[in-house]
């Protein structure tokens, strides 16, 4: 992409941060002690930072950090001293979300919507060790157990972020085989969309969907809903009749889709 002005990449980036915090607050899942799975609030930074690089990317990612403090003050409530109140903003908050300016270092090294789901992923790991570290240092004896305080924190904060970090990684890569984001204007990725009918990117944005739905559905029953605790028993929990449905007609109507695209290009 040829080079940008400043005051366009400001335009974007302020654009994409009211975007990432509208999709903050649309909450697929929230948990009873932190953490909640929403709808891809990282990628509009994970973008901006494939688009300008991880300098502006992570200049991006910390004002976004900032806005989800400002967000979550509440949560200072919880805690006393000046050490603990500096850490979680942070480790929760400011360094979390930062890190999302490391969203597109994969640029030029594979595809885009490769490039993207890999940068979320990338992304989704180094916010994870974030929250762990928050948890078992500020919050043990708080909200966490003193007692295997890192053990409970990597699987509290795993069955949010793991969710989180799928759907991210989902609709990251299917964004990137529909639009091009490395040309200086928007446009459609010619490249992906000539070679397969509009019928197949819905197929995949059906699957998608039912991944999402699927793996929401199972993650958040892995958490004691008192202690808040990892527990695989959880798995019985999971209304597995309606995970089930769900799965069948997104197989059937992705199948529907990719025949009739078939025969589409058939006739083509």
């Amino acid at each position: 992409m040829k080079s940008v002005s400043a005051a366009r990449k400001m335009v974007e980036s302020a654009i994409m941060l009211a975007v990432a915090t509208i999709l903050s607050m649309i909450r697929l899942a929230h948990l009873p002690y932190g953490g909640s799975v929403t709808v891809a609030s990282m990628l509009p930074v994970i973008i901006i930072a494939y688009r300008h690089g991880m300098k502006w990317g992570l200049l991006t990612g910390l004002v976004y950090g900032i806005i989800q403090q400002l967000l979550g003050l509440d949560t200072l409530s919880w805690v006393t001293t000046w050490q603990s109140i500096l850490a979680v903003i942070l480790l929760d908050y400011v360094v979390a979300f930062a890190v999302t300016g490391f969203g597109g270092v994969f640029r030029g090294k594979m595809g885009q919507a490769s490039a993207l789901a890999s940068g979320a992923l990338l992304v989704g790991i180094l916010r994870y060790v974030c929250h762990v570290i928050s948890g078992a240092t500020v919050w043990a004896g708080l909200s966490i157990p003193t007692r295997a305080a890192l053990f409970y924190s990597l699987g509290y904060n795993a069955t949010y972020m793991v969710p989180e970090t799928i759907v991210t990684m989902l609709i990251g890569y299917y964004l990137g085989s529909v639009l091009d984001f490395r040309k200086e204007r928007l446009s459609v990725n010619r490249s992906g969309v000539s070679e397969m009918p509009v019928l197949k990117w819905a197929a995949g944005l059906v699957i998608a969907a039912g991944l999402i739905f699927d793996t929401v559905s199972v993650f958040l029953n892995l958490q004691d809903p008192e202690s808040g605790s990892f527990n695989i028993q959880g798995l019985s929990n999971v209304n597995w009749l309606t995970v089930g449905v769900v799965t069948f007609f997104v197989i059937i109507a992705a199948a529907v889709m990719f025949v009739l695209a078939e025969r589409q290009q058939r006739k083509d």
